[in-house]
């Protein structure tokens, strides 16, 4: 690569941060533009809904560098720049305000907005979306002790709001579609677990609940009226019905799409050779699974840039990490390793009631798919080798 070599990142969160890192930690000395649509130099999501809302965290102590390591790293930083078309054929990205940037390798880092579902209402005042920093300080804001939320949708984003709301004093309700929480992410059985847990905390949920409307007063949302004819008061409105993968750009450039996500092999490079995808939007097939993986995960946004940045160098890599994400609810911490998106079933080591136990998803030949610790720890690797070894655990 030379001086006069391009190379240009689409995305400001975590992923586009780390590859940009990447870049210089490997001596490319060309030059780098980091796209970033939001007004704030790169950061973390996962604290959004975990440490800034319980007070632990601010701002500062998420971002992944300051505006200053951009600076004296040699990196072109724009905020508040949204790319609105790519011409792979001519290697140039198109901005909003109708510029264009040629680029020599181009790095997809889009990842992912929240879903708004078509519920009348779901636009009034007083509804919340949680994805970027700006809707954790408006949600923030309306946190107070004695007043009400209602939460729709049992996802992460949602429980993890609603722990820090119950610790807050708040009445909290959560409505969700499934028969239990996190039903598409971890089965039923293990879905119950975390039923109980929001239950013993003073949380009423409600399960196999359908939203018709957002109810307003005034403009304002005032709760929710359900499909069974019932109602629920609130004085505000969370939607977590999950996240849509921004790959509107990637779609409109010709690259190969499917199921939601970029095509990508497991070096990150999509059906162009000289653009690689990594993120929430990067469906990369696993040398160990052997299938194509897509996941919204925080592990992703920190680990993939670097394999991604290996191949736009011109140097071989494979993403072969397994899927991990984690959580903390009350005084349960958890920590989630593998891909079992099915099973034949789930076996239990340790105390359940207490929430201190592992849980194995197995396949048919009673082989590890993934493991969950939960107030276990120093047992990661352990499930890791499990996993990797394919040997039946019972």
């Amino acid at each position: 690569m030379t001086s006069s070599t391009t190379f240009v990142v689409v995305g400001g969160g975590l992923a586009g941060a780390k590859a940009v890192e990447a870049l210089r930690d490997n001596d490319f000395d060309g030059q780098i533009i980091l796209f970033a649509d939001e007004k704030h130099a790169p950061y973390e999501r996962p604290p959004l809904s975990k440490e800034y809302l319980a007070g632990k965290k601010a701002l500062s102590d998420f971002t992944v560098h300051e505006s200053a390591w951009y600076v004296e790293h040699g990196v072109d930083l724009r905020l508040n720049a949204r790319v609105t078309a790519l011409d792979p054929p001519a290697h140039l990205v198109r901005l909003a305000d109708d510029t264009a940037v040629h680029y020599d390798k181009l790095l997809l880092a889009t990842g992912s907005t929240s879903r708004r579902p078509p519920i009348p209402g779901a636009d009034a005042a007083g509804v919340y979306y949680l994805r970027t920093y700006d809707d954790a300080e408006a949600l923030d804001s309306v946190l107070q002790p004695g007043s009400s939320l209602v939460v729709v949708g049992a996802g992460w984003i949602g429980l993890e709001v609603t722990a820090e709301a119950r610790e807050r004093g708040l009445d909290v309700t959560v409505v969700e579609t499934a028969r239990q929480p996190l039903l598409a992410a971890l089965g039923e059985t293990v879905g119950a677990v975390f039923a109980d847990l929001h239950r013993s905390h003073g949380v009423d949920l409600r399960l196999q609940a359908q939203v018709e409307e957002i109810t307003t007063v005034d403009g304002k949302a005032s709760g929710l009226r359900l499909a069974d004819g019932s109602t629920v008061d609130a004085d505000a409105v969370l939607v977590a019905v999950g996240a849509k993968p921004n790959i509107e750009l990637a779609e409109r450039a010709g690259l190969s799409t499917a199921d939601g996500g970029v095509l990508v092999d497991p070096s990150l490079r999509t059906s162009d050779p000289d653009i690689f995808a990594v993120g929430d939007i990067a469906a990369a097939e696993h040398p160990l699974y052997e299938t194509r993986i897509r996941t919204e995960h925080w592990a992703n946004a920190l680990k993939q840039p670097a394999v991604a940045v290996a191949g736009m160098l011109g140097n071989p890599g494979e993403y072969a990490e397994l899927p991990y994400f984690f959580t903390d609810q009350y005084d349960l911490g958890m920590e989630y390793v593998g891909h079992a998106p099915s099973f034949e079933r789930v076996v239990f080591r340790g105390d359940v009631a207490a929430r201190e136990f592992v849980a194995f998803w197995l396949d048919g030949a009673n082989r590890v798919l993934a493991g969950m610790n939960v107030n276990v720890w120093d047992v990661l690797d352990k499930i890791k080798d499990l996993i990797r070894s394919k040997r039946p655990l019972i």
